[in-house]
């Protein structure tokens, strides 16, 4: 019996990217683990994966090409051959585009896989090269990216290890124990050592119970509180005046903008009372070094980037970066020398590409958006839609055309492989190697392939090749080798990468970036901030370019940018659907809703899997406050109905004070059921975008709850 260990890496869009060795016998994987002696691992696994062979060898894989062989959604499939897939594939897209013009086909995926080589730019020059429609993949951070950019440029901001020396922590939207859980370690440790630990969110989260401060907050209305802590630290003169002059630029237009934003007007918008915003400013201002650490739930609503805008002012106003565990973090993955254009190949667009919002694919396939050429042809990986995006109604009647030609690559038939007409075997981590950025931390980790593929699945990288040798593509950069692959997507020139050997990530399986250490780590203690001024800009001198989406979200693309005018300061903009706002909807719709990430799903990851239901509860459960309940006489366990103009879903009512009045709270990456007739939390969700970098608003959304 041989048993070997193989060191790798989770694949999942998730900060924490943690090192795995899995455990192999007789070619069979039979366990995985966390790596003891990585120092962000620690040895432990997040119940997302510490089972992940089981969705390796789940019995619902999907191992084999698939024809659909009845109507569309009623998952009647047959197999066949991957030549008769290739060959069908190529025959109907090189149909399209003889018929309409390569823009007729529509790339879709984003993170289903984060791997720098499998993940959200591995379909990229292929669909650059037939010129295809441009997908904007803006589901997570873009407005946060777009906003953090205007104010403090790419950099990573605070090492997350170095919070083992902040003195006042503030996790601003972030459920840290259940969405960035190997980060708590060195938070707890801060704690210990005397650190204050502030949590602002809705919802009294796992994360909320254990923070010294739990601030609930209104939904979409932190920029209001930002701003008025930027009021009363100007006003009380709790300012780092040396830090400010030497390194920021626009305060004195900054102080006139938040002179309007008191802590008596961020209260009506925020709910949370005065005397707590005062003391929130007066606290964070005064303890040092404080930290923000920001989720990406802050960006989910109308004003989302203005929000970042004003958190990300923050630190440079009390001069919080010049200290070791003092500053921001937002994503660390700045700082990993990927060569995105290597990847992404915008060389190969043509000089006019169309672009398509992901968030607004049941727009786009039922003609509202007017596309000429129409959309005949999806081809789908690394993305569950059907489960995660607004407007499923018109999600599911454009997926039901008979004259539109979808191919899914998956694990599972989800609720989107369900509508295909070919089904392509897509392998796990485990079955492919790749090479990993995280943006939760500062290592490099390298997953080795520990198994052979199963079945007939395939990596994405070798399916892209074989795509582009079925539609006569001969340029050899296509049909590069995954060693070659991953040789050439980092800049090993760069002098973050200086020691560090792709040899010796293999053997380990990972390796620090050649960084300060986390004891030592204050990157704008003299500024140096990447931003065209070099400064920690209030005013924003790249606003005035307008609105964008950074390009890594759009195949390298940066044509065909929206550049709205933005204002360069940051401001409130209040969210779209709440009772303040929204006056006459409300009394109809009286609820927000929020829709975080699940404890044990990622995404709709782990949705369809009976190990990962068990712990997130069997059926969709809906948080609403006792009194809400009250109100509308729902008692805890009953099923409910969630209803708004958009639509409805069934689910089964949790009734907590953990959530504060008017919230409910409906965690996404549930499956379609059919006892919820055939929706998801999304099918209530607005397809309105953020102010900056065309984000969703998830977060923006009035509902009614009732008995079902």
């Amino acid at each position: 019996m041989a048993r070997t260990t193989v060191i790798g890496a989770c694949p999942h869009d998730c900060p924490d990217t943690c090192s795995i060795l899995t455990t192999v016998e007789d070619g069979k994987a039979i366990a995985v683990r966390g790596n003891p002696d990585h120092p962000f691992t620690r040895g432990r696994l997040c119940v997302k994966v510490n089972n992940y062979e089981e969705r390796v060898y789940s019995d619902k894989r999907v191992l084999y090409p698939l024809k659909r062989v009845g109507p569309k959604g009623t998952k009647q499939f047959q197999r066949i051959s991957w030549e008769e897939a290739l060959a069908t594939i190529a025959s109907r897209w090189t149909s399209v585009i003889a018929e309409h013009g390569a823009q007729a086909i529509l790339p879709y995926s984003y993170l289903g896989t984060q791997g720098i080589i499998n993940g959200l730019n591995v379909g990229d020059p292929l669909f650059n090269k037939l010129g295809a429609t441009v997908l904007e993949r803006t589901f997570c951070d873009s407005a946060s990216c777009t906003a953090y950019m205007m104010t403090i440029g790419h950099t990573p901001g605070v090492d997350p290890e170095s919070f083992v020396h902040s003195k006042y922590i503030i996790l601003w939207a972030c459920n840290t124990l259940s969405t960035n859980s190997h980060h708590w370690p060195f938070i707890e440790q801060a704690k210990k050592a005397g650190a204050k630990l502030v949590v602002i969110d809705p919802v009294r989260t796992r994360t909320a119970r254990l923070a010294d401060w739990h601030i609930p907050i209104r939904p979409g209305t932190d920029a209001a509180l930002a701003l008025a802590m930027i009021h009363v630290i100007i006003k009380e003169n709790l300012v780092d005046r040396d830090y400010v002059d030497k390194y920021t630029v626009g305060y004195d237009e900054l102080a006139a903008r938040a002179s309007s934003y008191t802590p008596e007007f961020a209260s009506q918008e925020t709910g949370i009372p005065v005397d707590d915003i005062v003391k929130l400013a007066r606290e964070y201002a005064t303890t040092s070094p404080a930290v923000v650490r920001i989720g990406v739930a802050v960006e989910r609503h109308a004003g989302g980037g203005q929000t970042v805008r004003a958190i990300a002012c923050l630190p440079g106003l009390i001069g919080a970066w010049k200290h070791v565990g003092g500053g921001l973090l937002q994503l660390p993955i700045w700082a990993f020398p990927v060569r995105w254009d290597v990847l992404m190949r915008p060389d190969l667009q043509p000089e006019k590409m169309r672009v398509l919002n992901s968030w607004r694919l049941g727009a786009a396939l039922t003609d509202e958006l007017g596309f000429d050429p129409p959309i005949k042809a999806l081809f789908v990986y690394n993305a569950n839609p059907m489960a995660m995006v607004t407007e499923q109604g018109k999600l599911e009647k454009g997926l039901e055309r008979e004259d539109l030609f979808t191919v899914v690559s998956e694990h599972f038939l989800t609720d989107t492989a369900k509508y295909a007409d070919i089904v392509l075997p897509a392998t796990t981590q485990l079955e492919q190697k790749d090479i990993m950025f995280s943006w939760g931390h500062l290592y490099l980790s390298y997953n080795n392939q520990a198994i052979a593929p199963l079945g007939e699945a395939v990596s994405n990288t070798e399916l892209f090749r074989r795509l582009a040798r079925a539609m006569g593509i001969t340029d050899p950069a296509f049909f590069r080798s995954d060693d070659e692959i991953i040789e050439a997507s980092l800049d090993w020139s760069s002098p973050v990468l200086a020691g560090i050997t792709l040899d010796g990530i293999k053997a380990k399986g990972y390796a620090r970036l050649n960084m300060p250490a986390p004891a030592d780590w204050a990157p704008h203690r003299e500024g140096n901030f990447p931003t065209a001024s070099g400064k920690c800009e209030f005013s924003s001198t790249i606003a005035g370019g307008g609105n964008f989406v950074v390009p890594l979200f759009r195949q390298g693309y940066n044509g065909d940018q929206d550049a709205a005018p933005v204002d360069p300061l940051p401001h409130y903009i209040p969210p779209n659907e709440n009772p303040r706002t929204a006056p006459m909807l409300a009394t109809r719709y009286p609820l927000s809703l929020i829709s975080p990430k699940s404890h044990a799903f990622l995404n709709s990851n782990y949705g369809n899997l009976p190990a990962h239901t068990a712990q997130a509860g069997e059926e969709q459960a809906v948080l609403l406050n006792p009194d809400d309940a009250a109100q509308r006489g729902i008692v805890a366990g009953a099923p409910i109905r969630v209803f708004n103009d958009r639509g409805a879903f069934e689910a089964f009512a949790t009734v907590s004070a953990d959530v504060m009045p008017g919230v409910v709270v409906a965690p996404s990456g549930y499956w379609q059921r059919s006892n919820r007739k055939g929706a998801t939390v999304h099918v209530l969700t607005s397809p309105a975008f953020a102010d900056l970098g065309r984000a969703p608003t998830f977060s923006d959304i009035l509902v009614q709850v009732s008995g079902a």
